[in-house]
């Protein structure tokens, strides 16, 4: 006879609260928090992959001098508004390994323009782990000519083409990556710095302390920030060296992006100081210094976390458009703005499209720090 599957069974065995213990899985009862974060951002995949991405990227960056295939300011007068060259591993049917055709550039004085022509019939190796080019400096302490990959012998290698001084793209893109990505983490910390302190100190002390700090956030949020940048790039002195100018800009992109952190920290802290361990802390004798920095900031840390990673891609396009504007980051140093301030000249840009390549790693990371910055906030709030 089959049995009813709606009939209702009752055991006549007291119930044990523990039988449902046991069943689950022994790891994921002693699992630490920190693992049940990671369980959770594993979860997202997007911010997985993103990590890896950002991770890679920025591990390579004191590595670019080996990467490049050239150096960052290396110019060919033959290789002007060179078109890009694709490497290749089969000629004519027949293994050859990694190769590209060489490229031959003409003016074309009917259309006024850079012809190129792609000869076919002689391909020309790549080169790996071996010398070439100018040397440069590892660190700044070691100076070699040591590179992965190099151009074929009395040939050149321009995979994303050549700008108007006959620089390579792509390496002017690792090149340019150095300051480009470092610039955001630079201005994160400062604007993280400022907010925290100024945030943290409204939120717990009130009073007058709360209301001069909040009246300083809304007149720095009623300034418009473009006009701002311009103006206090505009302001750094011309004899200034790169390195000078790259440490001022990183600082002006943090100080003017505090008030949206230092609002968020004020508004949790209003919160927080009411709650009963805080009190405990303060009838304890514990300082405000330590009551803020042990108590309340751990209790927020899955937005501060969030707010870092999503904060960076905001630096990153404030210098991308300082830079393209000709106000950021000055020459001989290279920056992904820096080089899309060739693409000024529409004209140029509708001949050479390959002018355009630096858009590509900027929206790349952005969007890898957005997905990172998502998968970590869901991670570590234990609500998700």
């Amino acid at each position: 006879m089959k049995a009813d599957p709606d009939a209702h069974y009752v055991s006549d065995e007291p119930y044990d609260p523990a039988a449902d213990l046991k069943a689950l899985d022994r790891a994921d009862l002693d699992a630490s928090t920190w693992r049940l974060i990671l369980r959770r951002f594993n979860r997202h995949r997007l911010a997985v992959v993103s990590g890896w991405f950002l991770l890679a990227i920025y591990l390579a960056l004191p590595f670019i001098g080996f990467l490049a295939p050239y150096g960052a300011t290396d110019r060919d007068d033959e290789r002007i508004f060179a078109a890009p060259q694709a490497v290749r591993l089969l000629h004519e049917g027949r293994f050859v390994g990694p190769f590209v055709y060489p490229r031959v550039e003409t003016f074309d004085m009917g259309a006024f323009r850079m012809v190129s022509e792609e000869d076919r019939t002689r391909p020309q190796p790549l080169r790996f782990f071996t010398t070439c080019g100018a040397p440069h400096r590892f660190l700044g302490l070691v100076e070699t000519s040591f590179r992965v990959i190099c151009p074929p012998e009395g040939g050149s290698f321009n995979l994303l083409g050549a700008d108007r001084l006959g620089r390579d793209i792509h390496s002017r893109i690792m090149w340019g990556a150095q300051i480009s990505l470092t610039v955001g983490l630079i201005g994160v910390a400062v604007s993280f710095a400022i907010g925290l302190v100024l945030g943290g100190v409204a939120g717990y002390f009130g009073g007058l302390t709360d209301a001069a700090v909040s009246r300083a956030i809304e007149v720095v949020r009623s300034l418009p920030e473009l006009p701002i940048w311009l103006a206090l790039s505009a302001a750094i002195p011309p004899g200034w060296g790169p390195v000078t100018v790259f440490f001022m800009i990183s600082i002006i992109l943090g100080v003017l992006d505090w008030p949206g952190l230092a609002r968020a920290v004020r508004s949790k802290f209003l919160a927080l100081r009411e709650e009963d361990y805080v009190r405990a802390a303060e009838l304890m004798g514990a300082s405000p210094k330590r009551i803020i920095a042990v108590h309340m900031m751990p209790n927020f840390m899955s937005h501060l976390v969030a707010s870092c990673t999503l904060a960076v891609p905001s630096m990153i396009l404030g210098e991308t458009a300082l830079s393209f504007l000709g106000l950021g980051i000055r020459a001989p140093a290279v920056s992904w703005g820096l080089m899309l301030n060739d693409a000024l000249d529409l004209t140029a840009v509708e001949i050479y499209p390959w002018l355009l390549a630096p858009l590509a790693p900027v929206m790349m990371v952005v969007l890898a720090y957005s997905f990172l910055g998502d998968g970590l906030r869901d991670a570590l709030d234990p609500y998700s």
